[in-house]
């Protein structure tokens, strides 16, 4: 089968895989909930891409992305629920109705200040139809602030929203300092469910720190998401540092100690500049 930039032939591609006896063993044996971390990870590969300014990789990615999308809608397709066509038909339609200042049938253009909040509301209509879809045992029983905040988010994403919305009725704080001293306490916490020992309780108060810790992101104008990955990075620069010096000395890592190689990553350190450095430099 020869490639293609015909979308029809991804397609046609995705159901042979997907045709029994014939097809792919592994993605037979798939289905959504075993798909979904691949949906994941592809997007995050896409946000890489993207980070590095890498606009091949870019493409490649998207690729993939989108192969998770038509994957989906292959195997909705078999349970006759929706087919791929059915998706881009609902996005099309989406799209219009949220931009009734490009796609409205009469004249006129709406102002880009508001355009933000014709899409919020535009969000809201929809929402509300399609709980107005659902059977009555599918509802749930209280209607919660937080309820518009989506569940499929990564964690750190999730966890920044849910304390956006909680701002907007003055659950907040309302200084910095004091969510790092929260941030202390939770850390105490940590140390004391240590010396019990309850891996369950050490668990939580581990993901009560985290949350906290988004909280401070959120309070200094920072993106968890983005400083987390730019610290890996870093972590990944050091580490290399270490693999190379030691490779030098015509080591590995198996046979070097901890001593040694804590002393190889301060070394890193002080060989990188100091983002605020770096800053006052450019000033110059």
């Amino acid at each position: 089968m020869t490639p293609s930039r015909d979308i029809s032939r991804l397609i046609e591609i995705m159901a042979a895989l997907r045709t029994p006896v014939t097809g792919c063993p592994w993605d037979l044996e798939q289905n959504f909930a075993t798909i979904a971390p691949y949906t994941i990870e592809e997007a995050y590969e896409v946000v890489d891409a993207i980070t590095r300014g890498d606009l091949d990789d870019l493409r490649e990615e998207l690729g993939d992305l989108l192969l998770q999308v038509v994957f989906h809608a292959q195997m909705a397709s078999e349970q006759n629920a929706f087919d791929f066509g059915g998706v881009v038909e609902a996005i099309t339609r989406k799209m219009i109705r949220r931009h009734p200042h490009v796609f409205a049938d009469k004249d006129g253009n709406l102002a880009s200040s508001h355009v933000k909040e014709v899409w919020d509301r535009i969000k809201a209509e929809e929402k509300a139809e399609r709980a107005a879809r659902r059977p009555p045992e599918d509802l749930p029983a209280h209607k919660s602030l937080l309820s518009g905040v989506k569940a499929g988010q990564p964690a750190l994403t999730r966890a920044m929203e849910l304390q956006r919305k909680a701002s907007t009725v003055g659950f907040d704080w309302n200084d910095p300092r004091a969510v790092l001293q929260k941030i202390r306490e939770e850390a105490d916490e940590i140390e004391a469910a240590l010396d019990r020992n309850d891996k369950q309780e050490i668990a939580e108060e581990t993901g009560d720190l985290m949350f906290a810790l988004v909280n401070l992101a959120r309070h200094v104008d920072a993106d968890p998401e983005a400083a987390l990955r730019a610290t890996n990075a870093k972590f990944e620069r050091r580490f290399a540092f270490i693999e190379r010096a030691l490779e030098a000395q015509g080591r590995t890592l198996g046979q070097a100690s901890l001593a040694e190689m804590d002393a190889l990553w301060n070394a890193a350190k002080g060989d990188e500049t100091p983002v605020s450095e770096g800053r006052k430099e450019a000033r110059r």
